[in-house]
């Protein structure tokens, strides 16, 4: 069976009255540096722009800046592209040696249970660091600092500032991080893949259409959140523990099997947290599935926060606006194939 397949993604936008369009931003182009071959891409607008031009924004992702000349009723992007969903190891990669193994930050550790501690002074111990909260916050902030600069030469840490800025931990994602800490393992692969999976298990799907993002606390407080609440909620346990981690949005494409056999494929926007580890770059960790970014994840924007990786971003006039989107999948027959 052919590993290629078509998709075609609209996004209508429809408007009360003609209004005036400022300067739209689109976030639809797959990276460069995808794993995943992109064969051909595509993108049209409609009314057709007065002015339309691709560049790179200051994370390196291909955007595309539309402006209208006259008003508008209507709003449409098309996008067509091809891609290779020939299987991948995700797991295809080698950690430089220095970032083989992991040490959390000791603000996160100054609980750990000994064997054979009774229960009361466990709680004790709890009940210690609770009050000593603005403390140990502090404390974080000093550890996080020795922490992160344990895997990054000097060079990577300049480089990868944006993606290692860690705001202070609230008590829901500092309680995480203590018990997580006790029970993780020391190896940094193992430790990445168990926090993805523990996430996974701790946070539950929820599909939400209202935009915004909720804040790590407010996630893990609620026990659910979307994919990318819960791929915020990733990025800033990664870098609580010491890693520069960033936000990507993109499509995910999957095959499944309808009752008859036949095969489906489906696409959605989806959006996964990206660590980076030495010698292996940019890893993809995908909170909602539990399971590391492969052949079906296809990144749109990588940036360090979610709110700069809206696929379509731009002013517009008030009025009362209303959108749809379709996905349309196909597996492609290749000559090879037949």
């Amino acid at each position: 069976m052919s590993s290629h397949v078509m998709l075609t993604h609209t996004t209508r936008y429809r408007y009360d009255r003609p209004v005036f369009l400022g300067p739209q931003t689109i976030r639809l182009r797959p990276s460069g540096t995808a794993r995943t071959p992109v064969r051909s891409y595509a993108l049209r607008v409609d009314p057709v722009a007065s002015k339309q031009s691709w560049h790179q924004d200051g994370f390196g992702n291909h955007v595309a800046e539309v402006v209208f000349a006259e008003r508008v009723t209507h709003f449409d992007i098309t996008v067509r592209l091809e891609a290779d969903l020939t299987s991948r190891n995700p797991f295809d990669f080698t950690l430089a040696p220095a970032a083989r193994r992991w040490t959390p930050p000791a603000a996160f550790a100054t609980i750990l249970r000994e064997e054979g501690t009774p229960a009361q002074y466990q709680q004790q111990a709890m009940q210690q660091q609770q009050a000593r909260g603005v403390e140990l916050s502090q404390q974080a902030e000093t550890d996080l600092a020795a922490c992160q600069n344990q895997f990054y030469t000097p060079e990577e840490q300049a480089e990868l500032a944006l993606y290692r800025a860690t705001p202070p931990a609230g008590p829901h994602l500092h309680a995480f991080l203590t018990d997580w800490v006790e029970k993780a393992p020391r190896d940094t692969l193992d430790m990445l893949v168990a926090l993805n999976r523990a996430l996974a298990a701790r946070i539950g799907y929820q599909l939400r259409l209202e935009p915004g993002v909720w804040s790590p606390e407010e996630t893990l407080a609620r026990g659910v959140g979307s994919c990318r609440d819960s791929a915020w909620l990733m990025i800033a346990l990664l870098r609580h523990l010491g890693f520069a981690a960033r936000f990507v949005s993109g499509y995910l494409i999957q095959s499944s099997q309808t009752a008859e056999g036949e095969e489906a494929l489906t696409c959605d926007l989806h959006a996964w947290a990206e660590a980076f580890l030495p010698g292996a770059g940019w890893v993809g960790f995908d909170t909602t599935s539990g399971l590391l970014t492969a052949q079906g994840h296809l990144p749109l924007a990588a940036t360090p926060a979610p709110e700069q990786a809206a696929p379509v971003t731009g002013l517009l006039d008030q009025c009362k606006a209303t959108f749809d989107v379709s996905m349309q999948t196909d597996r492609l027959v290749m000559p090879d194939s037949v």
